[in-house]
């Protein structure tokens, strides 16, 4: 069992790391065509990296089901099933921000048992197993101790939606500052903030619509560095699309007294 384990784990990680070798290819380049074209270009790299991704683990483990963002609509109630996002942070990737990631998670019957968030320009491999801990560039990762807002540092993001959700978002904002919180960061990658919750850097974060390859891999991490995720609403999260508050445990229920009230008022 073990032996399998490994060999999941080191599928993953060459996967991650070859697909952040695709986005690398493209990164940063300069293009004299119109947005249209840069914008085609990126889906390109992006549908490329999640054919990489599919094509190392299928090689491996045929019978397993994939389920991407671009492509791979694997059977989402197989025994096992792997979740893809092969670019996490579109935008920054378009406007050259080195902050964006390959996120690849491993589910047994739904339940993540494996997560790899992997940021090609800075090197950075997040890793988790089930019952393994969390860790990057093999450092163990630990939640931050903070237990009151006013020590904290919160994480949050924004879904494309320009209407209610925004102003809900911005309105649970609002609320963290005036529990004298010591920032908001939004960096635009949740995988990455997933991962920052888990190495201590924020206290909590929180988003309002995010898809199941943008915290499969994260949700691990943060649980396995001994944090705590569910919905914005308290419940735990299910494997759809879904509000998200994943926190250091200690500030959990303070952050859901803040982002709870507005779920549903868009």
């Amino acid at each position: 069992m073990n032996h399998v384990v490994n060999v999941e784990f080191q599928t993953a990680v060459a996967a991650a790391r070859e697909a952040g070798q695709i986005l690398l290819r493209y990164f940063g380049i300069k293009m004299d065509a119109r947005m249209k074209s840069f914008a085609n270009l990126v889906t390109d790299v992006d549908v490329a990296a999640e054919r990489c991704i599919a094509a190392m683990i299928s090689e491996v483990f045929p019978d397993h089901a994939i389920w991407g963002e671009e492509e791979q609509a694997g059977d989402r109630n197989a025994e096992y099933l792997w979740v893809v996002d092969p670019l996490d942070g579109t935008t920054n990737y378009t406007h050259k921000i080195p902050h964006f990631a390959v996120s690849i998670a491993l589910l047994h019957h739904g339940q993540p048992k494996m997560g790899i968030v992997w940021n090609p320009v800075r090197e950075d491999l997040y890793a988790a197993r089930l019952g393994g801990g969390a860790y990057h560039n093999g450092r163990r990762l630990h939640v931050n101790s903070e237990a009151t807002l006013d020590q904290s540092l919160i994480g949050t993001g924004f879904y494309y939606d320009r209407g209610a959700m925004m102003e809900a978002t911005l309105g649970a904002i609002g609320d963290c500052f005036r529990q004298n919180i010591h920032g908001i960061r939004r960096f635009g990658a949740a995988s990455l903030d997933l991962a920052h919750v888990a190495d201590g850097l924020y206290g909590a974060f929180f988003e309002y619509q995010l898809a199941p390859w943008d915290f499969a891999a994260g949700q691990l991490l943060v649980t396995e560095a001994g944090g705590r995720v569910t919905d914005c609403s308290g419940n735990p999260l299910a494997m759809r699309e879904s509000t998200i508050l994943a926190s250091n445990g200690l500030l959990h229920d303070q952050m859901l007294s803040i982002v709870s009230p507005r779920v549903g008022t868009w």
